[in-house]
């Protein structure tokens, strides 16, 4: 079975001038939606999420929340330090227990982004998107915190203002 041609109205949001324009109003931006591509490309939202996911075979994937993002050089570092740190206890008697360690930390109030916010369109072939941090609002605390084997020995928030040096922890550690 067979059409037969007829006469009508031919497609014109899947022509391959629209297919690339669709496509490059992506490359700009991934993380834009049906509705903002339309506005830019002048086509509805049915004949743009068509082309999307039928001729560019794309998919809007929410991006995966790490702790951090880690490059080869600090991954390096890391399995260094561990490896040490591993030597002393086996080596050294009662080595943890003679350790303790101090950190600061910024504390920041978040305002986080949605998961609509971080959709992004990728085929099926391109990793999963990834994000290592929210958006900070303007309230933040440093805090600064002292541990031994059993736990925490000593945490205390710096006042705003304060300057954070040599004295100063000294003066906490009093």
């Amino acid at each position: 079975m067979e059409d037969r041609k007829h006469s009508g109205r031919p497609s014109t949001c899947t022509t391959p001038e629209m297919i690339a324009k669709v496509c490059e109003v992506i490359l700009e931006d991934r993380r834009q939606t049906i509705h903002d591509i339309c506005n830019r490309v002048g086509l509805s939202y049915g004949s743009c999420q068509r082309i999307l996911v039928d001729e560019l075979n794309i998919r809007q994937i929410a991006a995966k929340f790490v702790l951090r993002l880690f490059n080869n050089e600090r991954s390096d570092h890391w399995v260094q330090v561990c490896t040490e740190l591993q030597n002393a206890v086996r080596h050294v008697p009662n080595f943890l227990s003679r350790v303790i360690t101090g950190d600061e930390s910024w504390l920041y109030d978040y305002d986080p982004e949605t998961k609509q916010q971080s959709s992004q369109w990728k085929t099926p072939s391109s990793p999963r998107p990834k994000k290592a941090r929210q958006v900070h609002s303007n309230n933040k605390s440093l805090l600064i915190i002292f541990f031994a084997i059993r736990g925490i020995v000593h945490k205390e928030f710096v006042p705003p203002g304060q300057t954070v040096n040599g004295k100063f922890y000294c003066e906490v550690l009093r």
